[in-house]
């Protein structure tokens, strides 16, 4: 039997840096939860005690903002959206059934939409972060500024998890996908059939069948 013909997604250094962006998140997401809701506290023990969970939280964020800072300027051409793009997002429906929609790139309309909704949400996340972040630099900010600041940080965070949360969901649902960001590699059967662009642009070949 003869093997299966791969192409190669994201490189080892790209596979790390997504699981350590990855690994932030969980991180920032399950205390900042529990700083946020009286029900949660208890999982400020994810970082010792409820203080560590306050003083790291923090240093966590910015950590998470420089790795996807990274990622950001790699992928960010490849996000751009288009036609075909807004083809995709208007038949979500079918390929929520199977049926791929458009000549997708390396992403579709709702990866590069997740893309930028991170974009949004982390860069409201650091810059109001900053201003409530205690002891360095809320004592230069007014209360106001700062009770504005502690909403922004809330509702960017919910939004965010609301669409990792699905980001997940997709990559669970779409098998292969998983595969790409541990392996780094996917077969030619599902680059054609879910980004047959990126399909052509990475092997020359036209829309002849390739076996999985």
């Amino acid at each position: 039997m003869s093997r299966e013909k791969l192409i190669v997604r994201y490189n080892a250094a790209e596979r790390i840096n997504h699981w350590l962006v990855a690994l932030c998140f969980v991180l920032l997401a399950l205390s900042g939860l529990a700083l946020f809701y009286p029900a949660f506290f208890w999982l400020t023990g994810i970082f010792g005690t409820p203080q560590l969970a306050r003083i790291v939280h923090p240093f966590v964020g910015v950590l998470m903002f420089v790795g996807f800072l990274r990622q950001f300027f790699r992928y960010w051409h490849h996000n751009l959206i288009n036609a075909e793009d807004i083809k995709w997002m208007k038949s979500v429906g079918s390929v929520l059934r199977g049926h791929e929609v458009g000549d997708t790139g390396k992403y579709n309309g709702g990866q590069k939409g997740l893309f930028w909704l991170m974009c949004v949400c982390l860069l409201a996340l650091l810059t109001s972060g900053i201003v409530i972040w205690r002891p360095y630099f809320s004592p230069s900010f007014p209360i106001p500024l700062i009770r504005v600041a502690l909403l922004t940080h809330a509702v960017a965070a919910v939004l965010l998890i609301s669409g990792i949360i699905i980001h997940i969901y997709a990559a669970i649902w779409v098998k292969g996908t998983i595969r790409a960001m541990v392996e780094g590699v996917v077969t030619y059967g599902w680059a054609k059939k879910h980004h047959p662009r990126w399909f052509r642009e990475m092997t020359g070949q036209s829309g002849a069948k390739e076996p999985r």
